[in-house]
């Protein structure tokens, strides 16, 4: 199996992709799953993580079949 990486918003766009999949064996946590499919990127710091739809730190574990979800800060009124 594999980790699924989705990418939300600017995020999305200034990576030029929406999703993509990840080696578990490779991933320990979240933050590593960010920059191993960023190829290294610095990870932001105002940068949401979901995974398995719930808000998650960068520090968090993750495992083999989890979905990992990256959102830019949000705003509104």
């Amino acid at each position: 199996m594999s980790i699924t990486v989705k990418f939300f918003a600017s995020l999305r766009e200034t990576l030029n992709r929406d999703v993509c999949s990840v080696e578990p064996s490779d991933a320990h946590t979240a933050v590593d799953v960010w920059r191993i499919a960023t190829n290294g990127s610095e990870f932001p710091e105002n940068t949401l993580i979901a995974i398995n739809m719930d808000y998650a730190k960068p520090e968090q574990p993750v495992a083999d079949g989890d979905e990992v979800a990256f959102f830019p800060p949000v705003t509104g009124g």
